[in-house]
């Protein structure tokens, strides 16, 4: 009973941290008159007396946290927080559903970037903002946040920081207190937001579309005010910044701060997640240009460079913007862009998918396989550089593929059934799973997810939780040994 106590304490605090995120938008709203003051008005009061409530009627309980209740309050904080938040929007919009409010909501806390709104270059400043603000703020997760503020309150951080990161977290050189290290990292992800602001101002951008975007690309969330995205502008100087500050949200933030700390280049030189990411990504850009302009889709190649590098750097980072209807070019290129989803962000960055460094154990760990077939005798660790990487992980690592890949073809299946078309299907579980905003044909990005059924958006609800827990987070309630002291 005390473990529930506990989660409800929590979940009062995260409460009332929306609500004051939601009271920004408040006072835009009622500074730009923009209609929407009364939504967000009641939606902050109800999320400050209901967060409240939980949080004062509870604070007597044991403040530690087990292993047990950090995985329960991740899964519940990523499902039950969007409910909270779809409230100004159904206030707002009376004849929205709570299907489609709740996909949206998801879609922005879990930087996926999905949307099913049309009309977005006429919505109020504050609704858009509000979105906006949900990509922002889970950029570096809600749980992650939380953890820089519990210990004030006497909570223990430790175990949400391990069930909101069960990947790989670099720590050297980082602040030895997790608390320092999750304001450490949110310092750079702010200096990044504010950089990112200042530069697509300078590119072009009034000031409201240089926050909201640059809010959308340092989370990789994706979400535009305009409903032809990045094309609205068509300009290349913003594209150019966009995918800078995509490709940067898409590394590791540890070491972007021991980058910062040390004044030096070197971290990224030897950090071979990132060196592997770029290198991927940035030559996957000349593969797309030169199908494209062998195709004849563009008339030179510098104008298939331009397009393809933006549209695939913002898939493959799972951010999700788009300057074109990408669902038309020769199939191989947005195929590899969805491929490129689901294995390049880096681990502690901000993207989905199966991150990087998975990536490079799981190659390494078949070369191995390889190796040992020719010199079964012969006794060769996996190493990483000069790290060796233990068989624990590398048997985490590959139960984490299995869980990935077979989750994916359940949800494409369970689309399927539904009557979807396979390449709808297909991409559209990719790019939710991934968080990766747009898919394909229906779902793509000359288009939205409004066209999908209740159930169909369901499917893909629950594809952008699973995928941004990272599986292991939801999978794992439900296995009995877990609850077991």
């Amino acid at each position: 009973m005390n473990v529930i106590f506990t989660i409800i304490h929590i979940f009062g605090l995260v409460t009332m941290c929306f609500s004051g995120l939601m009271s920004t938008c408040l006072i835009t709203s009622k500074l730009t008159n923009d209609g929407a003051t009364d939504a967000f008005f009641d939606g902050t009061l109800i999320t400050l007396l209901l967060g409240s409530l939980m949080f004062f009627l509870t604070l007597k309980t044991p403040k530690k946290v087990s292993r047990q209740a950090g995985f329960l309050l991740v899964a519940l904080t990523w499902s039950l927080t969007p409910i909270l938040c779809t409230i100004p929007l159904m206030i707002y919009m009376p004849l929205l559903s709570f299907n489609d409010a709740y996909f949206e909501t998801v879609s922005g806390l879990t930087t996926t970037g999905a949307t099913i709104f049309t009309g977005l270059d006429y919505l109020p400043m504050s609704i858009n903002l509000w979105r906006h603000e949900l990509n922002w703020i889970a950029g570096m997760g809600i749980i992650i946040f939380a953890v820089a503020i519990l210990p004030i309150l006497g909570i223990g951080g430790m175990q949400l920081y391990k069930a909101e990161t069960p990947g790989s977290v670099k720590e050297s050189d980082l602040p030895p207190r997790i608390a320092q290290t999750a304001k450490a990292l949110w310092m750079v992800y702010a200096g990044f937001t504010l950089a990112c602001i200042l530069a697509l101002r300078l590119a072009g951008m009034d000031w409201f579309d240089s926050i909201c975007h640059a809010f959308a690309a340092m989370s990789l969330g994706g979400f535009s005010t305009h409903d032809t995205s990045i094309a609205f502008f068509n300009s290349v100087s913003i594209e150019v910044v966009l995918t800078i500050f995509q490709l940067l949200a898409a590394i590791n933030f540890a070491t972007h701060f021991i980058a910062l700390k040390k004044g030096s280049f070197n971290p990224y030189i030897d950090d071979r997640e990132a060196r592997g990411f770029l290198i991927l990504v940035l030559g996957s850009c000349v593969l797309a240009a030169w199908v494209l302009w062998d195709a004849g889709t563009y008339p030179d190649f510098f104008t298939a460079l331009r397009y393809a590098s933006f549209n695939l750097v913002t898939i493959a980072t799972d951010c999700g913007f788009s300057n074109q209807d990408f669902s038309k070019w020769p199939i191989f290129v947005p195929m590899w862009m969805l491929f490129l989803s689901c294995i390049s962000a880096s681990s502690g960055s901000t993207g989905g998918g199966i991150r990087m460094i998975r990536t490079i154990i799981l190659m390494k760990q078949a070369r191995l396989e390889m190796f040992k077939f020719i010199h079964p005798f012969a006794v060769r660790p996996l190493k990483i550089g000069d790290m060796i990487v233990k068989n624990e992980i590398i048997n985490s690592v590959t139960g984490f593929i299995f869980l990935y890949f077979i989750s994916i073809v359940i949800l494409i299946f369970a689309l399927l059934i539904s009557g979807l078309d396979f390449i709808t299907a297909f991409s559209a579980i990719i790019a939710c799973f991934n968080n990766a905003g747009p898919g394909l044909n229906e779902v793509g990005p000359a288009s939205n997810f409004a066209s999908l059924t209740d159930y169909q958006k369901a499917v893909c609800t629950f594809a952008m939780l699973l995928g941004r827990v990272q599986i292991f987070s939801i999978v794992i309630l439900f296995i009995p040994e877990f609850w077991r002291k």
